[in-house]
């Protein structure tokens, strides 16, 4: 079992034998006393004694009588390993990332969370150019025409996002905005396929965004990272290189929202 480095000193064995016995469930379930104390070490007699207090408070459950009976993580682990990723900040983890994505496309980076369809800009970390896109904390990027929007509405369900396009519309904010429901429909598909979207002026002339979508330990949508830059003479095959990198940093910043 692996554990934090700590001093030891302060351990206490009753806690520890605990902990021991939720990992040994944790790998299979439906273990008998004897069976959990001979992984463990130690006696039956202090193995139930703590099988009875873990029950007690919910982390354990049991099923039978006796001997015969077989014991498995109890729901009050999932309570607060719900609340512990709640408490995970993306914001946070987020930010070495960002740190890594502005260093290697030399573009301003932002992370953003999902709210009422909106992508709200939670983080940030500007490129060290004159060009600043001055958004700040809190900025609520559209659905429909902007890369964190975009990212974000292409994983949800279709129902979802068909509602979504219904409740706000789709109001041009460029000559390049996409207007037309089929053609957004036809747009998420790609950013599904590919993973990564891309904001082709479509929220200012001449900027482009790219984004992708991070997910949580459960497989949904937490949020989306993004970099914006000018269009300039940028050539597509470009847009779509930095479109890999962002969508391998948004990967990265997954496995560490997701703890996988």
């Amino acid at each position: 079992m692996m554990t934090n480095e700590l001093d030891k000193r302060y351990e206490v064995r009753s806690v520890s034998r605990a902990v021991e016995i939720l990992e040994c469930l944790a790998q299979r379930d439906g273990r008998t006393v004897t069976e959990i104390s001979r992984e463990v070490g130690g006696s039956k007699s202090a193995t139930f004694s703590t099988l009875q207090t873990l029950e007690m408070h919910g982390f354990v459950a049991s099923q039978g009588e006796g001997a015969s009976r077989r014991y498995r993580l109890g729901l009050a682990l999932a309570r607060l390993g719900e609340n512990a990723m709640a408490q995970v900040s993306l914001r946070n983890l987020a930010r070495p990332v960002l740190d890594d994505l502005t260093a290697e496309t030399g573009m301003s980076s932002r992370v953003a969370v999902p709210e009422n369809g909106f992508a709200v800009i939670v983080g940030r970390v500007d490129a060290p150019s004159a060009v600043r896109f001055d958004l700040h904390m809190g900025h609520r990027e559209a659905p429909h025409c902007t890369g964190l929007g975009k990212a974000l509405l292409a994983e949800l369900p279709e129902a979802e996002s068909a509602r979504i396009i219904e409740q706000y519309g789709l109001p041009a904010r460029t000559t390049h905005t996409i207007t037309d429901p089929a053609a957004l429909v036809a747009d998420l598909t790609e950013i599904r396929r590919r993973g990564y979207s891309v904001d082709d002026e479509e929220d200012a002339e001449g900027v482009f965004c790219v984004g992708s979508a991070v997910r949580d330990h459960r497989g949904e949508v937490a949020g989306a990272i993004s970099v914006t830059g000018l269009k300039l003479d940028l050539p597509v095959w470009r847009i779509h290189q930095i479109g890999d990198t962002v969508r391998a940093h948004a990967a990265r910043l997954t496995a560490l929202y997701s703890g996988r």
